[in-house]
């Protein structure tokens, strides 16, 4: 189900991730959603959540990286 706010996310997201790459991966698993709804556009069987938070954790990837522990932003 898509998130409306990034206190809804689940705990592994709100208990790593800064402010703004919460924001990113409530964005990308929100827009996955509505792109994945049909089976047929996912590869493999996957269901419809599961992508949308490989989805999440990609896009969050991008511009984020882990060091020491923690995610920080990438430097440009």
């Amino acid at each position: 189900m898509p998130y409306d706010k990034t206190s809804e996310l689940p705990d592994s997201v709100k208990d790593n991730l800064p402010k703004h790459a919460q924001e990113i991966y409530k964005s990308a698993f929100n827009s996955a959603w509505d792109q994945y709804d049909d089976p047929e556009d996912r590869r493999g069987n996957d269901d419809r959540e599961s992508v949308s938070h490989k989805v999440a954790w990609s896009a969050v990837k991008d511009e984020y990286t882990k060091s020491d522990g923690k995610w920080v932003k990438k430097k440009s």
